[in-house]
């Protein structure tokens, strides 16, 4: 039926058993099984998901929490969207889950509903209001966090604001940037008229669902403290920790290889990797999965 001949199959049956029996033949499976396979339930400790909100200043941020499945500990991935957030990686938090992580992800503050005003300073303090949550007693009771095991990893405008929060908490254990903005390289490009209208352009599309912002706010945020938004100084602080950049070609990849450089003075492990896709990685999510779930696996290495 499947234009399999008897001999096609006894050579597949073949390979399969010296693959199992050869440790010359053993491979690692070509994607993590936490992307493409459903764990096996725990009755006593199943999978969940909370949705919350975290109080931040003069606002809140709308939040939800994917707890992972089993008894014990568990490291834990706060997950940071982008501007304005349309793409939110949920795929992602979903395989980190099964991978034994929790992940929390939220929305900035002024951002899809989350009460308060959206700027860029705020979002910046709500990335790391949300790290120091996680490390509060009663929340990591209550999800159970492994505190050694924290990272951070966030996509385009999440990824400088991951590492803005993760260089401030020497305490966070790794560190995934998906596509990263840097907002210094934008600032740069201002200086074109080509710069300029492309940012503009870009924020006007991009303002709806956040209140209170204005292009001439954001833009002023980012030329005023040049040290600030940053994001080579940000990853230079971050220092030796586990990192790594994977940048898109189509997409915003230019910015994560100079942030990569700069990155890698401090850091010479510093990881970079920049693929043939767009900004959304539409046509590599599998893949991208994969590279997160692996890298995590690198930082707590007891979780499968």
């Amino acid at each position: 039926m499947w234009g399999l001949s008897v001999r096609t199959l006894s050579g597949f049956a073949v390979a399969a058993i010296l693959a199992a029996s050869s440790p010359a033949f053993a491979k690692e499976p070509a994607i993590h099984p936490a992307v493409i396979a459903d764990p096996r339930p725990d009755a006593a400790y199943p999978a969940s998901m909370s949705a919350f909100v975290i109080p931040a200043q003069d606002g809140a941020m709308n939040a939800v929490m994917y707890t992972a499945a089993g008894a014990g500990i568990h490291p834990t991935l706060l997950l940071l969207h982008g501007f304005p957030g349309n793409e939110q990686n949920l795929d992602l938090a979903q395989a980190v889950r099964r991978a034994g992580w929790n992940v929390l992800t939220f929305h900035y503050r002024g951002s899809w509903g989350s009460p308060g005003i959206f700027s860029f300073a705020n979002a910046s303090e709500d990335a790391f209001t949300a790290l120091q949550y996680l490390q509060q007693p009663s929340i990591v009771a209550r999800y159970r966090i492994d505190t050694s095991a924290i990272v951070v990893a966030g996509h385009s405008m999440g990824g400088f604001m991951a590492a803005d929060a993760a260089a401030a908490d020497p305490r966070v254990a790794g560190l995934f940037l998906i596509d990263p903005w840097d907002p210094a390289q934008t600032v740069a490009a201002l200086a074109t008229p080509e710069g300029e209208a492309g940012w503009k352009a870009e924020v006007a599309s991009d303002l709806p669902p956040l209140h209170g912002a204005t292009y001439e706010g954001l833009t002023g945020e980012i030329k005023a403290d040049g040290q600030k938004f940053d994001l080579g100084r940000r990853l230079a602080g971050y220092g030796r920790r586990p990192l790594t950049l994977l940048g898109a070609e189509k997409g915003i990849g230019a910015m994560a290889r100079k942030a990569a450089a700069d990155a890698q003075g401090a850091n010479p492990d510093a990881r970079l990797m920049v693929w043939p896709t767009d900004h959304s990685f539409s046509d590599k999510r599998i893949a991208l999965a994969d590279a997160l779930v692996r890298f995590l696996a690198g930082v707590a290495p007891t979780i499968r």
